[in-house]
């Protein structure tokens, strides 16, 4: 592959990661559109999605940190265990065990099945009307110390969602705290937090799976080249939303989700691009 095809890639993954429209959707989709005509696949994905989570980490670094030294203490008894940040430790780790089973249980589903256009297409209108719907009926009253644990699984089942491209795993979990009447920074806060072991987890397993069976996308070069620039620009993402959803709405998301699924379909219909397309490899 070209590098400009591996430069496009990480910037997609960078622009898309965090904002409620899905990187799998549009990595899948651009891929169509690029010289190669190629899906860069589940693995090329799972790998370039490391760069924007250290994003995370940088951008979350002081709540991180404070996430994880309380957390530890909590277990000695040094710090009560109802500490919110100690809390929110336990909060992480139990909304991450439904995507990591579902993850392990649907693999050949996620690698082949789920990664059809139409389904990329549908999802992509269904649950931007579930958003749209969500921040507007939401009551907007919660923050995040308010998270419980039963609504920490919930997000755990909803960010789970995002397995199939099309549905955004920070959509997918935004549009259930919305619902649940969480503010929209806050329920972004979380869906960030949330993300971050699932996703190092899934990208350093497939980067062993890509040494270990020599079944990577792209050579490690590249795959180097778009981690990187998925994480500078995943940086700059994450720094603008923070900042507009303290006003902004998830309005032009939603719209914009509903646009290119319409979009994808009628591309679909007029034979344009196939529903199904080869994965690199090798």
């Amino acid at each position: 592959m070209h590098i400009f095809e591996v430069i496009i890639l990480g910037l997609v993954q960078g622009l898309t990661e965090f904002l409620p429209i899905s990187s799998s959707a549009h990595l899948r989709i651009v891929g169509e559109f690029l010289p190669s005509q190629t899906d860069p696949g589940a693995t090329f994905t799972a790998i370039t999605q490391i760069g924007t989570e250290i994003a995370v980490l940088i951008y979350f670094r002081k709540k991180i940190g404070r996430v994880i030294s309380r957390w530890f203490l909590s277990l000695s008894g040094k710090v009560p265990r109802n500490d919110p940040d100690a809390r929110m430790g336990w909060l992480v780790i139990i909304g991450t065990i439904p995507i990591a089973l579902l993850g392990v249980l649907l693999q050949s589903l996620i690698r082949d099945n789920f990664r059809s256009l139409w389904i990329t297409a549908v999802v992509l209108i269904v649950f931007g009307i579930l958003l749209g719907l969500a921040d507007h009926y939401g009551k907007r009253r919660r923050e995040l110390d308010d998270l419980t644990y039963p609504h920490g699984v919930a997000y755990g089942f909803a960010q789970a969602l995002a397995l199939v491209p099309g549905v955004s795993r920070s959509g997918a979990t935004t549009t259930l705290g919305r619902a649940l009447g969480y503010k929209r920074t806050a329920a972004a806060e979380y869906s960030f937090l949330l993300a971050v072991p699932a996703v190092f987890a899934s990208g350093l397993y497939e980067l062993y799976k890509s040494f270990d069976e020599g079944t990577g996308p792209y050579n490690l070069g590249e795959t180097a080249i778009a981690t990187v620039i998925a994480f500078v620009v995943g940086y700059l993402v994450i720094a603008f939303l923070m900042q507009y959803l303290k006003r902004g709405s998830f309005l032009p998301f939603v719209i914009y989700r509903v646009i290119l699924g319409i979009v994808i379909i009628v591309l679909l219909v007029l034979g344009v691009v196939p529903a199904e397309s080869a994965i690199i490899s090798g």
